[in-house]
Order: structure tokens, then sequence, then C-alpha cells
């Protein structure tokens, strides 16, 4: 057999009988088995040089460090068995820290913020950029630049969190659109997603606190034709190109003409179902003159979107609640 081998196994054993003698307790039986018999302790270095062994020597090298590894391996195990509990760690079985970690569980981006991103790059991709605002607003951006007079029900103290008199937790998003045409000339491409508040009852579709997106488009010669084309191919990106849209009239102090988005669904039994989705239409002019833009020269729409309807409708999730409890179980989901 190989002379050096030899040599080394042997002095390897002597020297781990002596420290093993020497080991005392507990972090030193610890220290001793990473030293030995760890992933890269000196038994394993011992092991590595069997490939240099003569082909025709490697079956007694090979049984002679078995037996080494049996033997120190028995040691340990009869020291800790004498020792008893002080032995062994106080957390139990021993942690080999020269082995590669356990990766910990960490969680994932929220069902909602994935959507928020998906919804920015769905509109990025048509020419929008994003824009944020303040969640705490004052009663200027929030109601009178967007041609919302003080007589208005949307001004009710109690359809509103007020702050005071002239600060409240915004109702909408439609204030960002107002700052960014208050400091920007057009053309204006924008989206600005983020939370809004209004006092409602919660219950399986409604909740105090919740997520729109608004779009802001300003330029010369924009029509409803550009916001239709606009919603129906996001709807298209979002949902699927067979998901039919239209518009409904309705009114918005904001815009005019107004109009409701909806979109149609077809369920597993052959039905269909028209599912509002948002509120649209055409920039009014007593926003843009509230910005001191030209009415004679511009036009634009903008519309607001349920970032959690979306959730919901694209998702099949029949109760709001569902997306706010935290249950990871059901977060895990997505």
């Amino acid at each position: 057999m190989d002379v050096a081998f030899v040599d080394d196994l042997n002095q390897l054993i002597s020297q781990a009988t002596d420290d093993l003698a020497a080991a005392g307790g507990s972090d030193a039986l610890e220290a001793w088995r990473i030293k030995y018999l760890g992933g890269k302790g000196a038994l394993k270095a011992v092991m590595q040089r069997l490939k240099k062994v003569p082909k025709d020597q490697k079956a007694a090298a090979g049984k002679a460090a078995n037996e080494l590894k049996n033997t120190l391996q028995a040691a340990y195990d009869q020291t800790v068995a004498d020792l008893g509990d002080a032995g062994q760690p106080a957390a139990g079985p021993a942690i080999d820290v020269t082995l590669p970690g356990d990766k910990p569980t960490i969680g994932h981006v929220h069902v909602i913020t994935q959507t928020i991103n998906e919804i920015c790059d769905i509109f990025g991709r048509m020419g929008f950029e994003v824009a944020t605002g303040p969640e705490v607003e004052d009663d200027h951006h929030n109601f009178e630049a967007l041609n919302i007079p003080p007589s208005h029900p949307a001004r009710d103290p109690l359809e509103n969190f007020y702050i005071t008199e002239q600060t409240m937790l915004r109702s909408q998003t439609s204030t960002v659109q107002i700052r960014v045409m208050e400091h920007r000339q057009p053309p204006i491409r924008v989206i600005s997603p983020g939370r809004v508040y209004r006092p409602d009852t919660v219950d399986a579709t409604h909740s105090f606190m919740f997520h729109q997106v608004e779009g802001l488009y300003v330029d010369e010669g924009v029509t409803m034709a550009d916001l239709k084309t606009c919603l129906d191919q996001f709807v298209k990106a979002y949902f699927g190109p067979d998901v039919a849209t239209r518009f409904r009239p309705s009114f918005f102090p904001f815009t005019e003409p107004s109009a409701e988005l909806d979109i149609q669904f077809h369920y597993e039994d052959g039905s269909t179902k028209w599912i509002e989705l948002g509120g649209c239409g055409m920039v009014h002019p007593n926003v843009f003159e509230a910005v001191d833009y030209d009415t004679e020269k511009y036009t634009g729409f903008a519309f607001g979107l349920g970032v959690e309807r979306l959730v919901m409708r694209k998702y099949n999730i029949p109760d709001i609640r569902l997306l706010f409890a935290g249950d990871v179980r059901f977060l895990h989901q997505f």
C-alpha cells in the first residue's frame, strides 16, 4: 500500500484521538466533529488523496480510509454518549456549518402589486409614463380643479376622510392629473396608480381603502376614438384578445362626454355577462382652464380603473377582503 498515504492515516487518527480526549463539552465536541468529520474536515482532505494512489493499491487504501472514518465516528459517538446531555448542543442535533445553508423562506410580490406592475407595463408600451402624487390632498386638487362644485354630493364629509376643512385623504387618483398639468405643457400621456380612501362599509366588493389607476392623455386633436382604442387595447392585453368592450354614456364632473367602460365575460356554462370596469371621458374644458391650458388648442381624455376590480375579475376572486386578510395560503396562489 502507498506508504505516504498510510502515514497520513496514522498521523490523522493519532491527532484526532488526542484532540477528542481533550474535548470536554458540547462546543468542543462540535468543533472536533467539524474539524475531522465535517464536509471540509481533515478526513475529507485525506480521502481526496485516494485518486492519487496507484490503481493496484486503491482497494486496500480505500478500505483503510473507511475503517479510519468508522473509527473516528465511533469514538465521537461514544464520547457524546459518555458525556450525556452535556455532549449535545442545547438546540438539538448538531448543525454542520461547513455544509451549504438552507435558503430562508421569503415572501413574494403581492397580487395587487403584480397587477399594478402589469398595468404600467401595458400602458408603458402605449407611450404612457407613470406619475405619482400625495395621498393626503387639499380640497383644490381633489375637488375644485376637477370641476366638482361645493354643492356636489361627492364633497359630503360622510363620503370622505377629512383631516381638516381643506385637507383630506384623496378619494381618487384624478388629483395626480391636476398636479401633472400644473407643471407641464402638452403633450402629456401619464398613468397614476395609487391608494385612495372612501368611508365605505366593508363587504365583499367594497373597502375603505383601495387602489386606482388614473390615465390622462392631452395633446392637439385627441378624440373619443383615441380613448376607446386605448382602453380596448388595454383590456385585450390584460384579459385576453377574446374579451369585448362597450362604452355606456355616463356623467362625471371632470369629463364631457363621459362613459362607463364595460367588459364582457364568458362563463363555462355558455352564458355571458357585462361587467363595469371603470369610468372615462374627454377632459372637461373647465379642468383645462384650472391649469391654464388653451381649451381651443388642446383636447384630452382621462380614465380611472379600480385595481382590485381588475384583480378580482381576472382571477375570479369572490371577496375583496381576501386581498387584505394576509392569509399566505391565499396569497401564495399568485
